[in-house]
Parts: C-alpha cells; sequence; structure tokens
C-alpha cells in the first residue's frame, strides 16, 4: 500500500509512519460488507512514496505487505482527529477498530475486548497489561496527545509474552522533529451543546519541546486535562461510576520525556520515561436508574466517601540498536512499570466485617499493586539463502510483582504475587517464491509464580490459604503464508498461539473453604488460545480493500461473570469466529471514502460437557459493527472528516441482557491560520439518545445504567513555532 514519506526509521527503531490506517482483512464474505477504516487525511500523490512499513509490534521486522495477520497501522493524524472528538482512549480505540468493544466512557474498562478478547497494550514495546489482576484499567496509561502511532495485530500471538490472546496494542509514542528546538501548544475546550455551564466545561492542553542537535535528539511533554460533568441527549445528568472510577469529573496529566544519542550510523541509545496520572474529583453521588423503564443512571452533587479512584503509572525503558552487528540487526530493551489503580469506596457485601464494623455499614475500597521489571532482546538476520531467508532470534525476561489490598481499612485481598518468566523465541520468514512467503515461528515460556500464605476476608469466611509456587512450560507456536499472484492483490492465511494467565486475583479472593493450597488451585492453570485466519488484500487503483475470516479457541479458557456486584472469573471452554472487512476509495487527491464491518460470534461451554452451547455476553464480546469515514481537503487550509459509527442489535441467552443497537455521527474541521490552526470537532452531530453497549449487555444492575454521551462541542487551537 501506499505510504507517506518517512523519516529513517533508525531513528527511533521502529516503523515509518503512515498516513492511512491499513484496512483489515476478510474472506469469504462480500465485499459490499467491508467495514468502516477510520481514516487521516491523505497527502497528495507527489508526496507518497513506497517505502515499505515495518510492523515493529512483529518482533520480526515484517513488512506490512507480508503479514499473515490482520495488522491496522493507526497514524499520528488519525489520532488528533480522533482527540478533536473525544480525550478518551478507549473512545480513540473503539472508533477506529470495529472488532474493538464500545467504550464504556469510564476510568475502567472491563468488558473492552479485541475481537472478543483481552489484548496485550504496550507503549514503545512495554507492556501495560496486568495479566496476573488485571483492573480493566490498561487502556488508561498515557495520554493519547503523547502518540506517535498504534499498530494493532489482531488475533492471538505469544510474540510479544503473556497476555496477547485477543491481539497486540502497541502504543509508539512521538518522535523528535528536525530543527534544534522546536515548540508545539494544544489547548482545547469541550462543552455539552444541550447543557452549558461552568461545571459541565472540560479543558486540555499540551505543551511540547523537542529536537535534533548533532548525534542528540530529545522530547520533553506535558499535558493537562480536566474534565467537566458528562450530559446524555436529553440533558439528564450522566450516572458517575463512584466505585469502578469514571473519566467525567476528573483531572489528569502526563509527562513524557525521551533522550536519545546516535553513537554512530549504525547504533542508537534512548531513554524514555511517561508518567501519568488521572484521579476522579469525587464532586458527584450515582442515582440508581430503572431498566424496566429506560431511565439511566443519573448524578447529583454529593460528599463521595473514600478517596477518589486514580490511576497512577510510571512507564520507563532504556533501549539499545546496532543495525550492522556482524551483518545482523540487534535490538535490546530493558523496562520497569509501576502502576497504582484505586476504586472508589462501596458498600459491598464482599467487603463486610463485623469486627470491624456492623454489617451493611462498611465502606472499603480496593486497590491494585502491581510492578514490572524485563528486557527484550532480538537478533535478526535477513539476507540468507539470497535474501530470501530472515530468520529472528530473541530472549525476553518478565518479573511481574502484583497484590491486591483493602485501602480503607488495610486488609489483604489477594495476596503478593511474583510472577517470573524466560523466554525463548524464533521467527523466520521465507520467500520460496518471489509471489510467496512463508512465515513460522516458535516460542517456549518458562513461568514460575510465587503466592505468598494469606487468610481471605471475613466475607470469604477468614480462611487460611497456603502459599505456594507453581511452574509452567509452554511451547507456542505459528506459521502463516502470503500469496500475491497479481500485482496488488494478495492473500495470507495463520495459525498462531497465545498464551495467558487467568486472572489471579479472582481465583485467590473467591476461596471461602479452609484447607486450600496455591497448587492445588487448577484455575491457575494457563490459557492457551489458537487463532486462525485466512484473508485478501487488494489495492487497484484508487480502490483498497482488505477481507478476513477469523476463529480462536481455548480448551481451557477464561470468562468474566459478575456476581453480588463483583466480578469473577469462569474458566471454560470458549470459541469466537468472526469476519472483518474494509473498502476504501480515494474519489480523488481531496476526497477518501472508507466503510468498514466487523462481525463476532462467540461461545462457551456452560455444563462441562465439551461443547460451546450459550453466547458470550457483552461482557465478554463486542457487537456487531460498522463504521464509514470521509476525510476532505477543501482548501490547502481547510479540511475536514466525518465519521458514522452503527452497533448493531444483539440478543443474549439471558433475556434480560438484549442491546439494541444505535448510530452515532462526529464530525470535525481544521482551519489553517496565518498562525497555528483552528479546530473544531462535534461528537454525536444528531445528538442520539442511547444507553451504552455496556450497560445494555455486560451487567443487570440500576447503578450502572449508563447513557451515552450527548452532542459536545470542542474547540481547539494548535501553534508550532
Amino acid at each position: 500500500m501506499r505510504t507517506n514519506l518517512v523519516t529513517d526509521t533508525r531513528d527511533l527503531g521502529i516503523s515509518p509512519l503512515i498516513p492511512l490506517m491499513q484496512l483489515r482483512s476478510l474472506s469469504l464474505i462480500p465485499a459490499f460488507l467491508a467495514l468502516p477504516v477510520a481514516h487521516a487525511q491523505t497527502p497528495s500523490p507527489e508526496t507518497r512514496t513506497l517505502t515499505p512499513v515495518v510492523v515493529s509490534a512483529s518482533r520480526a521486522n515484517t513488512e506490512l505487505q507480508d503479514s499473515p495477520q490482520t495488522v491496522v497501522i493507526i497514524d499520528r493524524e488519525q489520532i488528533e482527529e480522533q482527540l478533536t472528538l473525544t480525550t478518551n482512549s478507549s473512545d480513540i480505540l473503539s472508533n477506529l477498530l470495529p472488532s474493538y468493544t464500545p467504550s464504556r466512557g469510564k476510568m475502567t474498562g472491563s468488558g473492552e475486548t479485541l475481537r472478543g478478547r483481552t489484548p496485550l497494550i504496550l507503549i514503545d514495546g512495554v507492556p501495560q497489561s496486568n495479566p496476573l489482576r488485571p483492573t480493566g484499567r490498561e487502556a488508561h496509561t498515557i495520554d493519547f496527545s503523547m502518540v506517535e502511532r498504534i499498530e494493532v495485530v489482531q488475533g492471538a500471538s505469544a510474540i510479544n509474552g503473556l497476555g496477547a490472546t485477543g491481539g497486540t496494542i502497541n502504543i509508539i509514542t512521538r518522535q523528535p522533529e528536525d530543527g534544534a528546538f522546536n515548540q508545539h501548544v494544544d489547548v482545547q475546550v469541550t462543552i455539552p451543546t444541550e447543557k452549558v455551564n461552568a461545571e459541565s466545561t472540560g479543558f486540555k492542553t499540551t505543551y511540547r519541546a523537542d529536537g535534533r542537535q548533532g548525534d542528540l535528539d530529545y522530547l520533553f511533554s506535558v499535558g493537562y486535562e480536566d474534565q467537566g460533568l458528562h450530559y446524555d441527549a436529553r440533558r439528564r445528568t450522566i450516572g458517575a461510576d463512584n466505585t469502578q472510577g469514571d473519566l467525567m469529573d476528573s483531572r489528569a496529566y502526563d509527562v513524557l520525556g525521551k533522550l536519545g544519542y546516535r553513537i554512530d550510523e549504525n547504533q542508537r541509545v534512548q531513554l524514555s520515561v511517561n508518567r501519568y496520572r488521572i484521579a476522579g474529583k469525587a464532586s458527584y453521588l450515582s442515582v440508581n436508574g430503572n431498566r424496566e423503564q429506560g431511565i439511566p443512571t443519573t448524578s447529583i452533587k454529593g460528599d463521595v466517601p473514600g478517596t477518589a479512584p486514580r490511576n497512577d503509572v510510571w512507564t520507563s525503558s532504556l533501549s539499545y540498536e546496532h543495525h550492522d552487528l556482524a551483518g545482523m540487526s540487534l535490538s535490546a530493551m530493558v523496562f520497569h512499570q509501576k502502576f497504582e489503580g484505586l476504586f472508589g469506596a462501596d458498600n459491598s457485601a464482599s467487603f463486610q466485617d463485623p469486627a470491624i464494623a456492623p454489617v451493611g455499614t462498611l465502606f472499603d475500597q480496593s486497590r491494585s499493586l502491581a510492578e514490572k521489571y524485563g528486557s527484550k532482546v532480538s537478533l535478526t538476520k535477513d539476507d540468507l539463502f539470497n535474501d530470501r531467508l530472515k530468520v529472528t532470534v530473541g530472549v525476553d525476561t518478565l518479573r511481574d510483582k502484583g497484590e491486591q489490598d483493602l485501602y480503607g481499612t488495610r486488609r489483604t485481598w489477594v495476596p503478593p504475587s511474583t510472577y517470573d518468566n524466560v523466554s525463548l523465541f524464533g521467527q523466520a520468514e521465507y520467500r520460496l517464491l518471489d509471489s510467496l512467503v512463508l512465515h513460522g515461528g516458535v516460542r517456549h515460556e518458562r513461568a514460575d509464580l510465587k503466592i505468598d500464605s494469606y487468610r481471605t476476608i471475613a466475607s470469604a469466611n477468614g480462611v487460611d490459604v497456603e502459599g505456594g509456587r507453581l511452574r509452567f512450560n509452554e511451547t507456542l507456536f505459528n506459521a502463516g503464508a502470503v500469496y500475491t499472484p497479481w500485482d496488488g492483490v494478495s492473500f495470507f492465511s495463520s495459525y498462531s498461539e497465545g498464551f495467558g494467565m487467568p486472572d489471579v486475583g479472582r481465583v485467590l479472593r473467591g476461596i471461602d473453604e479452609p484447607g486450600w493450597r496455591v497448587d492445588a488451585l487448577t484455575d491457575l492453570a494457563p490459557i492457551l488460545t489458537r487463532s486462525v485466519e485466512a484473508g485478501t488484500r487488494i489495492e487497484r487503483g484508487p480502490f483498497d480493500a482488505e477481507l478476513s475470516y477469523f476463529q480462536s479457541h481455548s480448551d481451557f479458557g477464561s470468562r468474566i461473570v459478575p456476581v453480588n456486584g463483583v466480578f469473577t472469573m469462569a474458566r471454560e471452554k470458549t470459541r469466537i469466529q468472526g469476519a472483518e472487512a474494509s473498502l476504501g476509495w480515494r474519489v480523488n487527491r481531496d476526497h477518501r471514502l472508507t466503510l468498514g464491518y466487523a462481525h463476532t460470534r462467540g461461545r462457551y461451554d456452560s455444563d462441562g460437557d465439551g461443547r460451546v452451547d450459550a453466547r458470550l455476553d457483552g461482557l465478554n464480546i463486542a457487537p456487531n459493527r460498522m463504521i464509514a469515514t470521509w476525510s476532505a481537503r477543501w482548501t490547502p487550509k481547510l479540511s475536514s472528516f466525518v465519521q458514522v459509527q452503527h452497533a448493531f442489535s444483539r440478543d443474549f441467552d439471558d433475556p434480560r441482557k438484549r442491546f439494541d443497537g444505535y448510530t452515532l455521527v462526529d464530525a470535525a474541521m481544521n482551519y489553517r491560520l496565518p498562525k497555528g490552526t483552528l479546530k473544531v470537532g462535534v461528537a454525536n452531530v444528531f445528538n442520539e439518545d442511547y444507553i451504552t453497549y455496556y450497560s445494555q449487555s455486560a451487567l443487570v444492575e440500576p447503578r450502572r445504567y449508563f447513557a451515552g454521551r450527548g452532542r459536545t462541542l470542542t474547540v481547539g487551537y494548535s501553534l508550532s513555532f
């Protein structure tokens, strides 16, 4: 596919930028189902080049056109377009990926999946997901204003380690621009059009300085956001999720620093540090809705008990690259990530302890703590057998320490655990014919999970559980092929395996009988997900398309189940299958249309007889969705962007869960001033009144029956100098 002019990729050791999201794939379904791909403004043909796009998340320097899996590249222009409509990172991913679950609009995104399974989220290759104690907060560990592009590899994969059973989302941070000292300022204000007041106004600003001087390059960026109260299409306040955490009525800041040094023309070292924090202001209490009468949960001013929910994340890495080490390319990185996720106070039955307070009166709140240290090293040789064979070998290490406590009373809910992992992998890419590329790889995981002895809380009968150590060895395989019989037409297929751990916390805190030992808990066995995919990519003149069919299954998978207001886990056989399609048409050099569709179906074994007989609900699978976009450049100064999303209705086995579907239209405009750029965005243009997918399909409870946000207007200004 055509790509934009890019800088030397060795500057960052990552793949080049492209302005167009690479369209998703689908086979065996009609092309008219092609699904909308959110699309950035496209440069004129004169600015394009055929520079190959390298997918850094592949770990093997695989070029996009040779990938045997569906890969989506979200570029900086697309991200900036979305930021004019919403600053919620889950919204942005959902707007651009039809196979991603519609955002809950809250700080916690439990139930937001990719192809019906949990994706592994990375920042510059550093894992943000916490597979041992998932919190649903993984999408909120960075301000997307700090992001250069996002690589999404769909389908199970083990190449980046633990947790990518649904795919890999690699968030790549901004890079320095040419020039000794560049500055950029961005400010924007967001208001609901139907209810404008001081408490509903949101404000966001970002400052960035970067540059290159000789062999040294640097970047420093800081962002701050204050979000106000949200309203639905009927001018009602949207309910605050006081327990899980909310994005509305919150403050957030992000500080990103990067320092790079080019040792010589082949070697480079870089240090990167990112600090992100978002915390609620605790100004509003939720008022239960009524599902039967269609009345959503609302908010009123009030004193919220406890400490406001927050996310506090440090991500740092030191990387080194050598592009000619005895004719090979070396990539090495050490990293550290520290995460604290605090949830809001609640008098849940799970938190009650008569030794502390009368039952029903005790408010407490849970806190998840995780800390990771790790390294990634890979070595690539790409000129074997007359440049037909490329081989990558590597070794990864990870130490993941985590626990969960009850913050208010300092009780242990999930004991400290330590996960140590060493993985060896090898990937090969062989061009058997000029038109046929074969892929194959193997990864061996050696893991050790150590859990301390502990005593469960009173609601779990206060029983003693003996700690212990569990060891896992898994060998995972992947294979694929890409066949290009004609210029601009290729067919691909793949088989891949993903390795994950169940939610250790949900297993441990659910023990309520004495005599248990950690090493006897079969529910702590790893999750092995097998994924197959087949599809085609087409680019003919002004048209481009990708079509694919996929299926993934786990013999002993994991399904999230709500019990008494607390999410628990069920280990069952699961199978998910679906199809994706996208179609793009460049009408002329200034106008482009895209259409995309994702269809997903998931089932699980409800009675243990080995057959998948029950449908997955909205906590575990996304609705079928379609997204259409229109990008236009009207004059050298004026450009616009329109997107239309439709989520199709869906039934579930539980008759109380019924998703009615909805359609949202968003629009944005940029106008270049003599100095700077004016940006205007309108989200939910037609003020659609709807209940979120999560509220309709995941839970049946009055306090989380949330309406979607009504129409909002965002006005922004950016200046580079």
